[in-house]
């Protein structure tokens, strides 16, 4: 790697400057450089406290991720990981709470860690935090960079008030289609004359749906006792869903299919060459104001009855490529004519009132009433519907590992029951093993009460459980055996055998995955949580993971995070993923979908165990892939 580092003189003192030219290229499995402080600036301070941000002017040319640590003693490194916009000079003020304090409270994993700012984003899930009273040395790492990307550090300085983020070159970043301006690639629209072209060309070739399914997405030739509704089903030692007919089914499900996308304009009007339809969001993490390019595309594409237009096109392209079922955030046509695809629900409302890290107060006195107003409300017009296939009643709760900072959370928050409770709990021993056991007796009655409410007011419905975040321990797992289904969301290029017949072992129950992806750093997006080199190798990624798991007899489903690619801009909590099967413009991603067809013929074999899954690892970059 070639550095070449110029050092400036140092500013004000209550705001420290170094203007430190620095080119990074990264390249391999894992590259990294440190700067020990005093060759950055001699002068700049190794104790930090007084000061609240790190302010960086840098420019990446890829839009992958990269890690920026703080070498500290008597810590070590801090890591956070910095997502940034491509190929633009931008100024990040990172705040330094991100490095000193624990993550806080937020309602699920995503709430928790991602963290929206204007001319970046932030996810704070790694690495910890510790003080910064002795920092040595600044640390970037990249983990698998595709096609040696670099990284320019013009500028480095640390402050006691907010200077703000700023894009400072390069505006506008996102045209009128919601594409980033800074690149290029293969299919990009330049004009109307463009999309309308490129529509019209996928609506002749769409084809119809598979031959071997039923109008539920079940197998043909299969069959099984039909009850009306969905249900599971163990024979030959094999896990099935069994579909309202009495096929065998397996979910090959999309999160997120719907018609909404939007990025936060407010205060960042600048960086949009034309704005979309804004749309008052009160509340959001990162912004007031929001705008959905995809929408503005919809309308563009379908005209003034877009939504039910939308609705009927996407429900044939989803059976022509094989998938049978959507859930969390909805049906593209639920409620329309038929035909229609099944759906999963999620339920919320068990948090009403004050939640610490999504525990409600359970041991308040109204808490089961309230549970069951909420089971009630949201079941009463579903509990009939044979198209449903069972719901949710939550996702990846954030406090699995961090129970002592839930019960610290607890015991400073208001007077509350569970306070009570803890409070006496503790008064006989206060151990990180008694605050984890205070806490899994508090998860195990927040579950039963909500098992026995939603099967109170639906008998007919799977109760799928809660998608519970990366791999919990035992103990999590085993509270979870009241579910129909167990539900988890795991990132990773495939889980592997272990993984599920652990889970399966503990709750006898099948497996469902609630979400995975697999994305490029490509198109001004960030990779998502797992990577792929380019899109030939995502969609590899998609028949790897999705094979690979079918072949285990506990695994039903399979569910991709999401349908669209999230806007190049940022979501409200600022994640600007590539992950869709569709892009901004409503085009599909063409290796995707090829993928998709070829492995969902291939299911029910695979899953029957008669011939083997796809065995092709994903490449990350141009080093490999993890293992």
């Amino acid at each position: 790697m070639k550095t070449t580092l110029l050092i400036a003189s140092l500013l004000t003192a209550a705001t420290i400057h170094a203007a430190v030219p620095v080119t990074a290229t990264f390249t391999g499995v894992r590259s990294e450089r440190t700067w020990p402080l005093k060759e950055l600036n001699a002068e700049l301070p190794a104790d930090w406290t007084p000061y609240d941000f790190l302010v960086l002017e840098f420019r990446a040319a890829s839009s992958q991720r990269f890690e920026l640590g703080l070498e500290t003693v008597p810590k070590g490194r801090i890591i956070k990981a910095i997502h940034p916009f491509a190929g633009a000079w931008v100024r990040a003020s990172i705040p330094l709470r991100y490095y000193r304090q624990p993550a806080g409270d937020g309602v699920d994993m995503a709430a928790t860690y991602n963290q929206p700012r204007s001319s970046y984003w932030i996810n704070i899930h790694t690495s910890g935090y510790g003080p910064t009273t002795n920092v040595q040395a600044l640390t970037v790492v990249m983990q698998y960079p595709a096609g040696s990307p670099t990284l320019e550090i013009r500028s480095i300085s640390l402050a006691k008030t907010d200077p703000g983020d700023a894009v400072l070159e390069g505006k506008p970043l996102v045209d009128e289609f919601g594409q980033y301006t800074r690149s290029e690639w293969q299919g990009k629209a330049h004009s109307l004359n463009d999309l309308q072209k490129s529509w019209s060309a996928e609506a002749e070739a769409l084809k119809s749906a598979p031959t071997n399914r039923c109008q539920y997405g079940g197998f043909l030739n299969t069959s099984a006792k039909a009850t009306g509704f969905f249900r599971v089903e163990k024979m030959d030692d094999r896990w099935w869903f069994v579909c309202p007919d009495g096929h065998l089914f397996y979910s090959s499900g999309l999160n997120g299919v719907g018609t909404g996308a939007g990025t936060r304009v407010e205060g960042r009007e600048e960086l949009f060459a034309k704005l979309p339809p804004v749309t008052p969001a009160p509340g959001r993490r990162g912004g007031s104001l929001g705008g959905s390019f995809y929408t503005w595309n919809l309308q563009r594409r379908f005209g003034d009855d877009w939504r039910t237009n939308w609705a009927n096109f996407t429900t044939s392209r989803l059976a022509a490529w094989g998938f049978n079922t959507v859930h969390n955030w909805g049906a593209p046509n639920r409620g329309q004519a038929e035909p229609r695809v099944p759906y999963a629900m999620m339920m919320r409302g068990w948090q009403t009132g004050r939640s610490i890290m999504g525990m409600p107060d359970v041991y308040a006195e109204d808490f089961a009433r309230r549970v069951d107003e909420a089971a009630a409300s949201q079941l009463a017009q579903f509990r009939d519907d044979p198209w449903m296939l069972g719901y949710f009643i939550g996702n990846e709760p954030p406090w699995p590992g961090r129970e002592s900072q839930l019960c610290d959370s607890i015991l400073s928050g208001e007077p509350s029951e569970i306070q009570k409770r803890l409070k006496a709990h503790l008064a006989e021993g206060d151990s990180p093993e008694r605050r984890k056991a205070f806490v899994l007796a508090a998860f195990q009655y927040f579950i039963d009460t909500i098992n026995a409410a939603v099967k109170r007011h639906d008998t007919n419905h799977l109760n799928l459980g809660i998608r519970f975040g990366g791999e919990p321990h035992d103990d999590i797992i085993k509270i979870a055996r009241g579910f129909d289904v167990f539900s988890i969301n795991i990132y990773r290029y495939a889980p592997g055998r272990t993984t599920f017949d652990r889970i399966s072992s503990l709750v006898q129950r099948p497996i469902v995955i609630g979400e995975f992806h697999i994305g490029v750093p490509n198109r001004g997006m960030a990779p998502g949580l797992v990577q792929a080199m380019n899109q030939e190798e995502r969609a590899n990624g998609y028949r790897y993971y999705v094979e690979q798991s079918a072949a285990h007899p506990a695994v039903i489903g399979t569910h991709w995070f999401q349908w669209l690619d999230q806007p190049v801009t940022g979501r409200n909590d600022g994640e600007n993923y590539n992950i869709g099967f569709i892009d901004v413009t409503d085009q599909p991603y063409a290796e995707m979908v090829a993928a998709a067809k070829l492995t969902h013929n291939r299911l029910l074999e695979i899953h029957r165990g008669t011939i083997p899954p796809f065995d092709q690892r994903p490449k990350a970059s141009e080093a490999g892939t993890p293992r």
